[in-house]
């Protein structure tokens, strides 16, 4: 492969998990940019706010009261997405028109009591609370027998929907697989039955004897831009062991886990010096009792931030109707991100 060739000409770039085309365009990146490029105003958040319906001891919308709590907490979402107890139905009109009942049950998770603490700013005991929870979560929901899967996702910031500031994530169970995750699977299945190995496996030992795309890592775990990322500071964070699930950590792997994500969320705040927005999400194997030996832990994160806090990406033109694109390159984007401390920059003196 031709790096020189990557980073000047435009071509496309292969997605193996998901068998789909990123257009990339890095001559772009040369032309004049006039756009604005200024810092955000510090949000100064307080540490408890009385009108937030996250914090302790508040009053939510559907009347419930939280409890004082001192650590993480957690509770079924009071606007759910899914519900337990939808009742069953089909239509299926020519094949054309096609629906189905889902099932499911949708859960909301704080991360501390404290209603300006981001995992960036979180200590590392901290952040093990909260992946305990998480691991206990996906054992619990994922052992009810009509739960196919389990997504634990956190939408950061007010620019990817998040209703709240208070940080939290939500959790999903569902009755089915959705769309990503059932792509993944068709694809780590296919590759371990034609070359008797894992796709994860063996993508990061690739990545890390090249280095050109690794922003950082330690004994348990390893964060990339991918090689075929679509958003401007898109990455993925990769067990270097073979597991499937949390429930599977062993040994120190949960706090080498909270270590990698405290990590890689410091550089993305110190990017622009700002509380950086993002949706992210650990995929993991499905939950309906069967075994995946294909299945390889690894979580997703997809930033929509490109040149400055104020200046966003966004899907649209070509990328609605053809395929995404990008100007920045993953290896110019894993660079920038390397270059940037792991002291939050709220904590520099």
């Amino acid at each position: 492969m031709d790096a020189s060739l990557l980073q000047e000409v435009p071509h496309r770039r292969f997605n193996p998990l998901t068998r789909e085309w990123v257009l990339v365009s890095p001559h772009r990146t040369k032309r004049p940019w006039l756009g604005k490029v200024e810092k955000l105003a510090a949000s100064n958040l307080p540490a408890y706010d009385p009108t937030c319906y996250l914090c302790p001891g508040n009053e939510r919308v559907d009347g419930a009261r939280n409890p004082k709590y001192n650590s993480t907490f957690i509770f079924d979402n009071d606007f759910a997405a899914l519900l337990p107890d939808a009742p069953a139905f089909e239509a299926d009109e020519s094949a054309l028109l096609v629906a189905r009942s889902e099932q499911g049950i949708c859960r909301v998770m704080c991360f501390s009591p404290r209603h300006d603490l981001t995992i960036p700013r979180m200590s590392l005991a901290e952040i093990g609370e909260v992946i305990g929870l998480w691991s206990a979560e996906f054992r619990r929901l994922g052992d009810l027998d009509w739960v196919r899967h389990v997504q634990i996702f956190e939408n950061r910031g007010a620019l990817m929907g998040a209703s709240n500031p208070h940080p939290h994530c939500q959790i999903w169970a569902n009755a089915s697989v959705p769309d990503l995750p059932g792509k993944e699977l068709i694809s780590l299945r296919a590759y371990r039955e034609a070359k008797n190995s894992c796709l994860l496996c063996d993508y990061l030992h690739l990545e890390l004897q090249r280095g050109e795309r690794v922003i950082c890592e330690n004994d348990g775990f390893a964060v990339v831009t991918p090689f075929w990322a679509v958003w401007p500071f898109e990455t993925m964070l990769v067990s270097k062991r073979h597991f499937a699930s949390m429930e599977e950590l062993a040994g120190r792997e949960a706090e080498l886990l909270a270590d990698i994500l405290r990590r890689i969320t410091i550089r993305y705040d110190n990017l622009f010096e700002t509380s950086f927005p993002y949706s992210m999400g650990f995929h993991q194997r499905p939950t309906d009792g069967q075994a995946y030996p294909e299945w390889h832990f690894h979580a997703h994160y997809f930033p929509p931030l490109l040149r400055s806090a104020t200046v966003q990406k966004f899907m649209v033109g070509y990328e609605m109707l053809g395929n995404p694109q990008r100007d920045i390159t993953p290896e110019s984007a894993a660079k920038r991100l390397r270059e940037v401390p792991e002291t939050h920059y709220l904590d520099r003196v």
